[in-house]
């Protein structure tokens, strides 16, 4: 009798754990805005605004969104063709720092298709919208990153 008592509660108890190693647990955050968009960063984060960007910096840890304009603008339909030119930009910033590629990958940012690359540590991804690309940068690859990619939106 007792076991058909307890048999519920195991199960929540149980099921309760089900994805929780999954989840990440940041400390607070702030939001910080820029020229049509904003982001989060970890509270305590350093800004700067250095012209047509946004910089949060902590110790070691870098995050950034550059805006560039595009000299035509952006047509979604045109992804696949774009990602041939974002793919030799990215070479370049590699090759820059004295790196290779290691990752690229179509993601979502902004509610967006979006390409993004890692190498030496480092993370980009460019956000493309009517006539702006929106670099996203962070160094080195870590929660903060995740935390700019997740929560960069377009205003």
């Amino acid at each position: 009798m007792l076991a058909k008592a307890v048999l519920p509660f195991a199960l929540l108890f149980i099921l309760s754990g089900c994805g929780g190693a999954a989840q990440k647990t940041r400390g607070p955050t702030a939001g910080v805005r820029g020229q049509g968009f904003t982001f989060e960063v970890l509270q305590g984060w350093r800004i700067s605004r250095p012209r047509d960007a946004v910089v949060a910096r902590d110790g070691k840890g870098l995050v950034s969104v550059t805006v560039f304009p595009l000299r035509k603008a952006y047509d979604p339909a045109r992804f696949d063709d774009v990602v041939k030119a974002l793919d030799s930009v990215a070479a370049r910033l590699a090759t820059a720092a004295h790196s290779s590629v290691s990752e690229s990958e179509s993601i979502t940012v902004a509610d967006r298709k979006t390409r993004a690359y890692r190498y030496d540590g480092k993370r980009i991804a460019f956000v493309l919208e009517g006539a702006r690309e929106y670099q996203l940068f962070c160094s080195p690859d870590s929660d903060a990153c995740d935390l700019l990619f997740e929560s960069f939106s377009l205003q």
